[in-house]
Formats: structure tokens, C-alpha cells, sequence
């Protein structure tokens, strides 16, 4: 995808500049999901100063709900997509009413992916087209998502999608791409940051995707949430080993 640069964005990314929580309602830090650690802090707030933000961090530390408060904040669906797809007041976010944002300037224009739930949104987009003609397929290729293989109908929303400017949120983006789709990816999301109109927070266990130039990289853990270079993630320690020395790696892994 190549974007034009002739017309410069009167603002320019990020636009949503914090989050925190609202520290007027009452929280119960033994419920979910004020019990993870990351969101259990009295001082949670996370400030996004460049326009690409990446979460990285062990499973169940957190980074996916807070995708997902942000994906609310926005007005998108649940399970994905933009505003118009935030078809049920029943599938809230349990961090609605509580999550505080800063905006400069307020955006909802955009798009949400979140791995998990894709195969959710493809059944919501086609009930959508059942419902209001097929149409609504011209802005993902001109066809139903099913009808491509995963990682195909994963590729294919991130390049309709990443047009035109707004706040793009991917949780996990690189669970169904190869490593040479996720380089594809990384290409697009630098042509959309080139223009200035586009601010894109993801959620990644992936260091291809972690190492993107520029991007502030937050490492969620049990103690907090840290920024640190990509380098200094397990991610990256344990696949540097991994490709050092392969063999040395598996047999040091099975003798444990």
C-alpha cells in the first residue's frame, strides 16, 4: 500500500496522548480485572507520545484488556472492526465506566483487530452484508473474509483498513502471519505513519514486530508496566538463544 504525502494532516499522530483510571470510582482490587497486576496499581496510567505503541509481556499480564479498554474508548466493537460494528450494548469491556483518556484531538475513525475474536468479526461482517447488501465487502476486497485462509483474510483488513487516517488498535496482529507477511505488515503500518494521520497501539509476542523503528515498547509484567527496548524482552533473549545454537537449545530444554 502506498500512501500519498502531498496533503499533510492538520494534526498529526498520536492523538489519544494517556489513559488512566478513574480514580473517583470505587475499585475492588480482588475482582477481575482490577486484580492483574498491571491495572492493580493506584497510579496506572500509560502515556503514548510517538504514534506506534507496542505491549509486550507474558500471557494473562493484562495487555489485551487494556487493548480492549482503548477499542471501547474509541467506540469500536468488542470483537472488532470500528464504531459501526459496536452493534451490542451487552458486549462491553469490564474496564468501561472506569478507563479516563486524553485526547488531542478526540478520534474515532479507525479500525480494531483482535486476534481471538477474528473469526467472531468475520461472522459479523457477513451478517451485515446479509442484512445490508454486499456492499459492505467492497471495503475488504470485494469478498466475504471466509472465503480466504486465515492469514490471507488477516493481511487483507490490515491493507483496506490502514487508509485514510485514525486510531488502529492490533492485539496479537502477528497470530495468523508468517514472518514474511508480518515484514508486509510492519511496511504497511510505516506507510500510514509516514502520512502523520495514523496512531497505532498493538499488543505482540513477536520481536520482528517489537523491533519496529520508533515505537515506544511497553513490557507488562506481574510488577508493573516498564518501557524497555525490544532487546531486553524474553522474547527476544529466548529466540537469540534458540537461533544461536538450535540444537544446544532443544536439548538443554528437554533435559529440564
Amino acid at each position: 500500500m502506498t500512501r500519498s504525502k502531498s496533503k499533510s494532516p492538520v494534526f498529526r499522530a498520536p492523538f489519544l496522548k494517556s489513559i488512566w483510571l478513574d480514580d473517583r470510582k470505587f475499585i475492588d482490587r480482588t475482582q477481575y480485572p482490577f486484580s492483574i497486576p498491571a491495572l492493580g496499581s493506584d497510579k496506572f496510567q500509560i502515556e503514548f507520545s510517538r504514534p506506534v505503541t507496542i505491549f509486550a509481556g507474558q500471557n494473562g499480564t493484562g495487555k489485551s484488556t487494556i487493548l480492549e479498554a482503548i477499542a471501547g474508548l474509541c467506540g469500536f466493537g468488542k470483537f472488532g472492526g470500528n464504531k459501526n460494528y459496536n452493534l451490542s450494548k451487552e458486549e462491553q469491556n469490564p474496564l468501561d465506566g472506569y478507563m479516563r483518556a486524553s485526547w488531542f484531538p478526540k478520534v474515532t475513525k479507525g479500525f480494531y483487530v483482535r486476534a481471538e475474536a477474528f473469526f467472531a468479526f468475520i461472522n459479523q461482517v457477513d451478517r451485515l452484508a446479509q442484512e445490508g447488501g454486499a456492499a459492505i465487502y467492497q471495503s475488504y476486497g470485494g469478498r466475504s473474509l471466509a472465503e480466504r485462509s486465515h492469514g490471507e483474510a488477516y493481511i487483507d483488513v490490515f491493507r483496506h483498513k490502514m487508509n485514510g487516517g485514525g486510531i488502529f488498535i492490533f492485539d496479537e496482529p502477528e497470530s495468523a502471519l508468517s514472518p514474511l507477511r508480518q515484514m508486509e505488515f510492519l511496511r504497511l503500518i510505516k506507510a500510514s505513519e509516514t502520512v502523520g494521520d495514523c496512531q497505532f497501539i498493538m499488543a505482540t509476542h513477536s520481536p520482528l514486530i517489537m523491533a519496529y523503528p520508533g515505537a515506544a515498547l511497553f513490557h507488562v509484567t506481574d510488577q508493573g508496566i516498564l518501557e524497555k527496548p525490544y532487546t531486553a524482552t524474553d522474547h527476544f533473549r529466548i529466540l537469540r538463544e534458540f537461533y544461536l545454537d538450535p540444537d544446544s537449545f532443544m536439548d538443554d530444554l528437554f533435559s529440564e
